[in-house]
């Protein structure tokens, strides 16, 4: 397992999706995942320490709903990348039992902001998704990326001559 920290939450112009991007402070690494923008305004919030004690959110609401089980949220576990989804553990502590719950990495990072507990990545997702320093990160969501809908466009840019234009006749 690999402990990661909460880089940055990006905005895709091009879509409605955000990207939460974790860094492996050890090595440098990245792992950026797409998530939906109910969630990224939850880990934002989250992050913020914004107070919500009028009404409690989803992702406060499994925060209190495992304290009053009895359990305490040891870290949370993005475990798997699967058909281009990652999926995430919530590792709870209850009554000496270790109890893992199955979630999406996008709730489990929400609670686990909350929790103020570490959040790993298992080695295997980050060999296979993890970036590095130097590399561009992936600016559309799966389904985008096999969209080429606006290739015409990108064509039309990538001829741009910069050099060719003139301040003089503006």
């Amino acid at each position: 397992m690999i402990e990661v920290v909460i880089d940055s939450i990006r905005v895709s112009l091009m879509s409605p999706h955000r990207l939460v991007i974790l860094k492996d402070p050890k090595t440098e690494r990245y792992l950026p995942i797409w998530i939906g923008s109910c969630e990224a305004d939850a880990i934002a919030a989250g992050l913020q320490d914004q107070d919500s004690s009028s009404r409690q959110l989803t992702h406060e609401l499994l925060k209190t709903l495992v304290a009053t089980m009895g359990g305490e949220l040891q870290y949370v576990l993005v475990n798997l990348l699967q058909n281009g989804a990652f999926h995430a553990q919530l590792v709870i502590r209850q009554n000496g039992r270790q109890l893992e719950v199955d979630s999406r990495s996008s709730d489990a990072i929400a609670v686990a902001v909350r929790a103020h507990v570490p959040i790993y990545v298992n080695e295997a997702v980050m060999e296979e998704a993890g970036m590095s320093p130097d590399e561009e990160v992936q600016t559309e969501t799966p389904a985008e990326a096999s969209d080429d809908r606006l290739s015409v466009f990108k064509d039309y840019i990538d001829s741009l001559n910069l050099d060719d234009l003139d301040d003089s006749d503006s």
